[in-house]
């Protein structure tokens, strides 16, 4: 037990070594592809290109997320794309390309270098989503950084319930380290390539209700 405590305080401080240093390396190399990429949402539709949203860090307190702005201004700011009706009336032109490739998410590596978030975690759900946060705290799933990406999102992302979610974030929990880390980092370039599992509206029966 003495050897699994002091290797996860390892792990964590490693962890947190590498979100820094991956932080910084992308900032600096891809600030000027962001930059272009802020001016195309600006020219695109009326408002910030920048869009910034009450989240739960860990341990459940709340911090400011960061993303590019991929909705008009009317879209409903607190509530989790996937229960919109007829979330595309609210998503732009360039939105859907930007969602549809998660470089909508990039502006959160802030959010990594700050320690809000790390890489690889449970992603952070929204102040109000108190549900998904009560089930996520019956696999201790709270007690660690959101995640960039993790292992919900590559295992069903907007297609699963927050039961199942919540499991699959505490599995991570258990099951994390350096090795499960990278397993989860490839499985994201695969699930942005293919686009699976990306649920742009209310999941029901009504298929003109979800991203074709």
């Amino acid at each position: 037990m003495k050897e699994d405590r002091f290797y996860m305080k390892v792990y964590d401080i490693f962890k947190r070594i590498l979100d820094i240093v991956i932080s910084v390396v992308f900032l600096l190399i891809f600030w000027l592809p962001m930059l272009i990429v802020a001016i195309v949402i600006k020219c695109d539709s009326k408002g910030s290109a920048f869009f910034t949203q009450r989240r739960l860090g860990k341990d459940r307190k709340e911090f400011i997320l960061y993303k590019f702005r991929s909705m008009t201004t009317t879209a409903p700011a607190d509530m989790p794309t996937h229960e919109l009706q007829h979330a595309d009336a609210y998503i732009t032109k360039v939105g859907k390309f930007i969602r549809r490739t998660s470089i909508d998410e990039l502006p959160q590596f802030l959010n990594i270098l700050k320690g809000d978030m790390s890489l690889i975690g449970p992603r952070p759900a929204l102040y109000n989503q108190i549900d998904l946060a009560d089930e996520r705290d019956k696999y201790n799933a709270n007690s660690v950084r959101p995640g960039l990406t993790g292992w919900a999102q590559i295992n069903g992302r907007d297609d699963v319930d927050i039961p199942v979610k919540a499991k699959m974030d505490g599995e991570y929990v258990k099951k994390r380290s350096l090795l499960f880390d990278l397993k989860i980092i490839f499985g994201s370039f695969g699930a942005i390539i293919s686009g699976r599992n990306i649920t742009e509206g209310m999941r029901n029966d009504n298929k003109n209700d979800k991203k074709q």
